[in-house]
This record gives structure tokens, sequence and C-alpha cells, in this order.
């Protein structure tokens, strides 16, 4: 079974972000690691693969500059190849854009399914995998819990918020996964080292057959006009107990409306 998983390159979430004042877009220099709910992403891959008795796992990525190091992560934990979309068209790309992006590398790839963390954590639309599928004419499976894999048929729990739902489907299928679905591996030594000679492929729009106009800023259809830090949370009220502590607790939630 082949598989692709999306793994997306961030800035550490240990420094401080900050947005170029031009366009409103995370600032991308330095360091990128990869995005820490991806992990479950490649899990889940690497599962997949392993019990369908063959078969290889492609990571794809869209980075600035080739950036690719952090794919080096997702190589140690097993993953047999890397994929990676740079290209200067690409800067301002929203969420639509990636999705056509990253289906047209997924199309260059025989494979039966795609894997996907539910959202990154630098953007949060929780709509790329989706997207993704629509665009390949795909089934897709959203919030997935647990799989199960059995000949061309993949059964899935997905959370909802009416309780857990079983689907099945055939494949090929795109699969968003939510964090804790697996105890994502640890890469062992064998497996840094084996990362260091594995290929990854840097791709250019062109590459992939899209008009350059179609993605990036060029062809964005969300666009942020304005950006300003979020306010600072204001001073709590302190009770003093002075042996009427309780009706005042209660006035206050009263006077909130929470009683």
């Amino acid at each position: 079974m082949n598989v692709v998983v999306f793994t997306k390159q961030i800035p550490d979430p240990n420094e401080p972000w900050a947005l170029d004042p031009d366009g409103f877009r995370l600032v991308r220099t330095g360091g990128l690691v990869i995005d820490d709910a991806d992990r479950y992403g490649v899990e889940v891959a690497l599962r997949l693969r392993d019990a369908s008795g063959g078969g290889e796992v492609v990571a794809v990525s869209m980075a600035p500059s080739g950036a690719s190091s952090s794919l080096r992560t997702a190589l140690a934990m097993g993953v047999d190849r890397a994929i990676v979309v740079s290209d200067e068209a690409l800067a301002g790309s929203d969420a639509l854009s990636s999705a056509k992006v990253l289906a047209a590398t997924v199309a260059t790839v025989v494979a039966d399914a795609v894997v996907a963390a539910t959202e990154s954590t630098d953007g949060y639309t929780g709509t790329v995998p989706i997207q993704v599928a629509e665009v390949l004419g795909w089934p897709s499976i959203s919030y997935v819990s647990a799989i199960e894999l059995s000949a061309d048929t993949l059964r899935a729990t997905r959370q909802t918020d009416a309780g857990n739902e079983d689907v099945e489907c055939e494949l090929p299928v795109v699969l968003s996964v939510t964090a804790g679905i697996v105890e994502p591996r640890y890469p062992s030594m064998r497996g840094i080292m084996s990362a260091k000679t594995k290929p990854i492929e840097v791709l250019a729009v062109g590459d992939l057959g899209l008009d350059p106009t179609s993605v990036g800023a060029a062809g964005a259809r969300q666009v942020v006009v304005s950006a300003e830090p979020a306010p600072l949370r204001a001073r709590g009220v302190v009770v003093v107990d002075d042996d009427d502590a309780h009706e005042r607790l209660l006035a206050l939630l009263v006077d909130l409306k929470l009683l």
C-alpha cells in the first residue's frame, strides 16, 4: 500500500512568531520544524503500509527555499522518501491554493491513501484535507480516531459532535486524523542514520503543471487586511473571605449571568 502523508514545516513553536507587516504573513525564516500534529499522521501512514504487507510512505510538504531539514524527522521515523514543493509563487497561498498544490503533488505518486492531521498548528483552518480530496475526486474521512484496513476497504471511526461514527469506503481515500489516534514512535538511532540517505525531491509549481497565477497571493481567495495584538487579559476579581465570601461569590455569578 502506497501512502502519502502531509508533513507541514512550521516555525519552532518554542520561539516567538512574527507576522510580515506588509502582507500579514507568518515569517518563516530561520529553522523550521515538523508540525507536532503531523507526527500522528506519519505514524498512521507507517502502520497502514506495514499492515498491508508492503508499499511505501511518501512525505509531502510545501516550504520556502526548498527547506527540508525537518522532514528528516519523518524519514527517521520510517517514511521512505519525501517531496518538497518550493516556489516563490507559493507565497501568500490560502487553504484552497495549498490544497491544489498538494493534490497535484499526490497525483505524481501512485497512492492508495493520503493521511493528514486534522489541522495545522500555524493555520487552524481544518479545511485542507477535505479540499485535497475534492480536487482529487477522492472520498474523505475527517476526524478519524481509529482505522482498520481490510483488502481494498478501509474502515474508520470518526469523532462527531453527536458521538462516534463508523465509516467504510474503498481506496483511494483522504484521511485526516486526530491527535491521540496512535502513539507516534520515536526515531531510533538506526532510523536517524538511514534518514540521511533517503531521497528528498524538490519540485516547483511548473513541475506540477499548475499555473503560477492560480496559487500563492495571485490566486488567493482569502486576504488578511489587518492584524493587531490580542488585548491583555483583564485582572480577575479577588474575593477576600470575611465570613461572607459565599454570598459575594453568588452575587458575582448572578451579575455575570452565570446563575
